[in-house]
């Protein structure tokens, strides 16, 4: 379990960053992700301290975890951000 949610959770961050940054003004999008991984930020805590690690990747399973808060973050930021129109100034 470790190990198998370990790389689903490697997989989705690749996928996460470069979708994310092609769509940058995609503001439906950055929330989705956002979101996403908010759960996968509790999923990979959960499964981080309550399963048996596994040795070589247990500090990269960590260290995945917290990038990925700082991924949700940024998204949250681009999610929830407002984009303003500059009034019209003569």
């Amino acid at each position: 379990m470790f190990a198998g949610t370990f790389w689903v959770l490697a997989v989705w961050f690749i996928v996460n960053v470069i979708w994310m940054w092609f769509a940058l003004d995609n503001q439906t999008l950055q929330k989705t992700f956002a979101w996403i991984n908010v759960v996968a930020v509790i999923v990979g805590f959960w499964v981080y301290f309550a399963s048996s690690s596994v040795g070589g990747i247990s500090t990269w399973f960590n260290v995945l975890n917290y990038v990925n808060i700082v991924l949700a973050c940024v998204q949250f930021y681009y999610g929830y951000r407002k984009l303003g129109h500059p009034s019209a100034q003569h």
